[in-house]
Parts: structure tokens; sequence; C-alpha cells
């Protein structure tokens, strides 16, 4: 079952209907307003851009010299040149992760119920941590996302163990990021005790474990490493990342895709986030035919109903949970950085694995 879901910019009411009793007298409704959204406090927003401040010191000066270096190479879709310096990744990590990072908390805060569907209802100390792994995820917005979810009073995957795969060097940029979120950020020798005393990580070094490996994930292709990558995870992500590989090759992300399939254990979550609209098509054949990109998903991951000889539903792979074509983050007012930070405009679907005996529903 599919659940398609706007989000609303605001609390909204229902119009109030009249309705008449049997002696016909006229008696207003009343108006019903649905429960507020759960948001992330500006407070912990801003703690967020302060990891990405002191581990990567972004400046105004790097939109005048490098970024636009970044940029150009972006513009001309030349990846292997934008990111083919570390000083190039550092750059690219400060000015666009940041306002990533604070779009993909809310988006974890917005559908924790449903990646949280399979959770088993044991003591958080004998759970194991929940296993995560970002598939194009180098560049750190990913990283602290799910750390400074992690660190929300309601959280309910305290503790958290993240792969990050990616083609690039971001090793460093990885190990920086982390650093900055398991300890306590510097403060001035002037500062008071209180300062002092209140001043603590997002979370604990025991909290998160990470690890970043180097490698197309296009190209990861035997059996071993298939289970090695992708098997034993709780949850999958792609942000911002599906599309470029769909432009990368078609074929090979299709073949991704079914590997995924093929090797994570049912009930893990798929979480896809990328560009909304006629921006996230994909050409095929040349210039003959352009897909939305999550048509080709759906049609990868679920594809249409097959029916065996007996005429019964065939088995699926995957069910979708959640699926909405356009929403927007928007940053609260009153957050600092160095740099200019964006609103961020997204598709979602979210799908979970299913087992081998599974069937599709008529």
């Amino acid at each position: 079952m599919v659940r398609k879901s706007k989000l609303p910019s605001g609390p909204k009411t229902k119009p109030v209907k009249p309705s008449k009793t049997t002696k016909g007298a006229v008696v207003k409704e009343t108006p019903v307003t649905p429960p507020a959204l759960p948001t992330v406090s500006t407070e912990l927003q801003q703690k967020s851009l302060n990891v990405f401040r002191d581990a990567l010191d972004p400046s105004s000066e790097d939109s005048n010299t490098t970024l636009q270096e970044v940029k150009g190479h972006l513009f001309n879709r030349d990846f292997a040149a934008a990111f083919g310096k570390e000083e190039y990744l550092r750059v690219y990590a400060g000015r666009w992760s940041p306002s990533r990072a604070l779009g993909y908390t809310q988006i974890l805060l917005d559908v924790q119920d449903l990646i949280a569907s399979g959770k088993s209802d044991v003591d958080d100390d004998e759970e194991p941590p929940f296993r995560v792994l970002c598939i194009g995820g180098g560049a750190g917005a990913e990283l602290v996302a799910l750390a400074t979810w992690a660190s929300l009073e309601d959280t309910p995957f305290p503790r958290l163990q993240a792969k990050f795969l990616d083609i690039a060097a971001w090793g460093p940029v990885v190990t920086a990021l982390h650093d900055a979120v398991t300890n306590a950020p510097p403060l001035s020798q002037y500062a008071s005790a209180a300062a002092k005393e209140a001043n603590e990580p997002l979370l604990l070094p025991d909290a998160f474990k990470v690890t970043f490996q180097q490698q197309d994930a296009l190209e990861i292709t035997d059996n071993e490493h298939c289970q090695q990558f992708f098997g034993s995870n709780d949850l999958i992500t792609m942000m911002f990342t599906l599309n470029e590989l769909y432009s990368t090759s078609l074929a090979k992300t299709q073949q991704m895709l079914a590997r995924v399939t093929a090797s994570c254990r049912p009930g893990t979550i798929l979480l896809v986030v990328d560009s909304p609209g006629s921006y996230s098509t994909v050409s095929m054949n040349g210039a003959e035919k352009k897909y939305p990109m999550q048509w080709l998903l759906d049609f990868t991951l679920i594809g249409p109903p097959k029916k065996d000889l007996g005429g019964a539903e065939g088995s699926v792979k995957w069910e979708k949970l959640l699926e909405d074509e356009s929403r927007w983050y928007r940053l609260p007012p009153g957050l600092k950085y160095p740099i200019e930070l964006e609103n961020m405009r997204y598709q979602i679907h979210i799908y979970r694995r299913l087992g081998a005996s599974a069937v599709v529903e008529t």
C-alpha cells in the first residue's frame, strides 16, 4: 500500500460544513485541526551547522576561488574533475552539504515511524545498533543528519552504525565530520564554567560508528561484495544520487538495484530522495524517450504484476510505503553560517523489502 503524502505549509482547518438536525436546525460542525508536524528545533539545527563550520572551516572566500571551479565542473557534468581534488571535496561539503543535512534530518524525523515499523521491542541496552548504508553519501550531509536525528530525545535509534559508499575520495571529510559530531565543539578560553559544563557533542563515540568505502556502486557485482555492502542493513539511502546513477548508465543502475534487492534482508527500508519533477528524467535511446526517475524506480523494484502459469499473482520483492513527488524543506530564520544556505525541494520514495513468500495484493 502506498501512502501519498503532501507536506503542508502549516496547520490547516477543514471547512465548516453545516448539517441539519431532524428539526431542521442548522448546526455547525467543530473545525478539526490536524496535529502539527514534528520539527527539529532551531537550536539543534544550528548545532548541526556548527559541525560543518568546525570540521571544514568554510569561508566566503571559497565562493570567489575554488568554489567557482567546482561549480564549473558540476555545470559541465564533469564529476571526476569536480570531486578529483581533496580541496574541491572540502569546499563542496562546506557549501552544499549543510543545507542538505538540515533537510535530511527533517526527512528522517518525518518518516521515522515508517523506518521504525520493523523495530523489535527490546531494551536499548540489548538492541544492536541501527545499521545504515548511504549510497553516494560521502559528502557528509547524511552523516550529520543521521547524528542529529539520533540525538533527538525521542529517537527510536539512539545507536547507529553507518557505512558511506561513494566513488570519490571523501574519507578525510567523513573523518573530520565524524570527529566533530562525536566530540564537544571547541570553546573560547574565556568561556564561562556554565558554558563548559553544557558543552556536549551531538553523540558519544560509542553511539555512532561510521566507515567509509571509496567504491563505484555500479561496479559492485560479485556476490561477496554485494552481501558486504547491501546485506544486513536496516536502512539504505540514496539521497540525490539515483538520478545521477541513471544518467551515468541506465542499464548498470537497474542491475545495481537488482543486486540490492537480491542481497538485502526482508524488512530493509530503502529511502530515495532526489530532485523533483522534470529535473529527474532520464534519456533513453539517445534523445528519443525520457522517463521520470520515480517511474523507472517503481518499474525496477515493483514492476507490473506477473502471473504464473496457474494464473496466481507472482511474488514481489518490495512494498512501497510512501511517495511524494514534491516537498520542501525551508530553513528557519536565525540560522548562522559563513556561507549562504538554501531551501531544498525534493521528491521522496520509501520501500520495504518483503519476504520471499510475499504476493501482490489484489
